[in-house]
């Protein structure tokens, strides 16, 4: 194992195999990537992997473009399959709401050249004979979208980065980062140390604990998530071609094809955490025990809408974690406090952001800044108000709710109140609105990071570019009244 290295990558999953990746893309190859277990390990190697284009947000879109794009190149420069399906993908709206916001982004992917536009009743049911369509007010159809194999993509990655160089350790637990006095890392484990210049915290399930080595919180919480797949259907069977996954937000479920049967997924009400107090240091590859009754209500709403499902058998149900940010966006970028510590934490569609994301990440690294502007992703977006409490309560609210309509500069209401000023009830009385950044009635001007120190004040921001830094300049003067823009991700 190296002694010495450009950065050091924690984490075997889809998110730091692709940092490792993309860094030896743009140039580096004294790069390592190290991993407690197997890779794949934790959240990655049971996810759906489904893949979509658009997103509410145009940067989002942009790089969630280059991601499926990505995957084919993977193949051919690397040999490794990918298990890349893309027969297309539904949208479909019940309501005047939803049928709004599926115009919206028709408009968008027009303005930017994407792939994405409504069909009708009798092209749609061409495409996917097995919908009941009734009731549809609208149908958008993504000719890119599908899923890939999450565990085939994970390999495609490293065994790029290996082609240029860099090293992967598997089963090489990190047990201490330590900073050094000239913004270097000492990064130990049972196998050896390693001195770089760059840390990269995506340990995926384990990013909290990697954070508390650096004297880090992360507001990151796990929760249960499931999804099922049917034994299979005899009208699948019978077609020569894959069908559409169909993306029906208004009933909270999601559906593709797998095998000759398929799989549905839902984001319940009835939620559930999961080890609230840190992800234990021996799980890998565990799954959860069935728990269908939770989502029993959208499943329902799948069978009426795709009536086959009702009469299949189910061959298996995975029920596995995943780890969330308290507004399900992925906690991005170098930490304020801390010189060369990078975070990638909390990603939920990590297969259609895994390469555009880390494209990103790599550039801000290497050449300073990244070439698109996520604000939404800063990781100083949240302050120390923020605790395990607010966390929970909006990381509740977030899965609950995965498939509402989110709107830009959408204030929720989950968590509140943290902090209030003297005048609140009064002012409560009057039925004022607060805004998120400060979880109640008032506005600090520029808010505190979302990682903190456990042992000393904040040093000033270091965000590795200029452009970060006078977007943060710019936090400081806003008026009290401002509000933050938020970037809800869309499965």
């Amino acid at each position: 194992m190296r002694s010495h290295a450009q950065a050091v990558v924690i984490g075997g999953g889809l998110i730091g195999c692709s940092i490792l990746y993309h860094l030896t893309k743009l140039g580096w190859s004294d790069v390592v990537l190290l991993e407690r277990s197997e890779l794949t390990s934790g959240s990655t190697w049971h996810a759906a992997a489904n893949i979509h284009g658009l997103h509410d947000s145009t940067n989002i879109s942009l790089l969630q473009h280059y991601t499926m794009a990505l995957y084919k190149e993977l193949e051919v420069e690397t040999g490794q399959g990918c298990g890349i399906f893309q027969p297309g993908s539904l949208y479909l709206a019940q309501t005047e709401a939803r049928e709004h916001q599926l115009r919206l982004q028709e408009a968008k992917a027009r303005r930017y050249k994407m792939n994405f536009y409504e069909i009708g009743r009798d092209e749609a049911e061409r495409l996917h004979p097995l919908v009941d369509f009734d009731g549809i007010r609208c149908i958008m159809y993504e000719p890119e979208g599908g899923n890939v194999d999450p565990s085939g993509v994970t390999l495609a990655y490293p065994a790029g980065a290996r082609q240029r160089g860099a090293e992967i350790h598997r089963f090489t637990p990190v047990t201490c980062t330590e900073a050094q006095p000239d913004g270097s890392w000492i990064v130990r484990t049972p196998k050896g140390d390693i001195r770089t210049r760059w840390v990269v915290n995506a340990a995926g399930l384990w990013g909290l604990e990697m954070a508390a080595m650096a004297g880090l919180e992360l507001l990151l919480m796990p929760t249960e998530h499931q999804y099922f797949v049917t034994e299979t259907i005899p009208e699948i069977a019978a077609l020569d071609r894959r069908l559409p996954s169909v993306a029906d937000r208004d009933g909270e479920y999601y559906l593709r094809q797998e095998g000759l049967g398929l799989l549905i997924g839902a984001y319940e009400r009835d939620m559930r955490f999961w080890t609230e107090d840190g992800t234990p240091p021996g799980f890998g590859h565990e799954l959860f025990p069935d728990d269908l009754e939770r989502i029993e209500e959208n499943m329902m709403r799948a069978i009426d809408r795709v009536p086959v499902v009702g009469a299949a058998g189910i061959k298996r149900v995975i029920n596995g974690p995943m780890i969330w940010s308290l507004d399900s966006a992925v906690l991005f970028g170098p930490v304020p406090e801390l010189a060369n510590y990078f975070c990638c934490n909390g990603i939920i569609p990590g297969f259609s952001q895994s390469g555009g994301m880390v494209k990103l990440a790599a550039e801000w690294m290497i050449e300073g800044e990244p070439s698109l502007d996520m604000f939404g992703w800063d990781m100083a977006r949240f302050g120390h108000w923020a605790g395990k409490a607010f966390t929970r309560a909006r990381v509740h609210d977030q899965y609950s709710h995965r498939f509402k309509i989110h709107f830009p500069n959408e204030e929720r209401a989950a968590g509140r109140p943290v902090r209030t000023r003297p005048a609140y009830e009064k002012q409560k009385a009057m039925a004022p609105s607060s805004t998120s950044i400060s979880a109640g009635s008032i506005r600090s001007g520029s808010p505190p990071p979302a990682s903190r120190r456990k042992r000393r004040p904040a040093s000033p921001a270091r965000t590795g570019g200029h452009r970060s830094a006078a977007r943060r300049a710019c936090c400081a003067r806003m008026p009290a009244s401002s509000t933050s823009p938020t970037s809800p991700n869309m499965r």
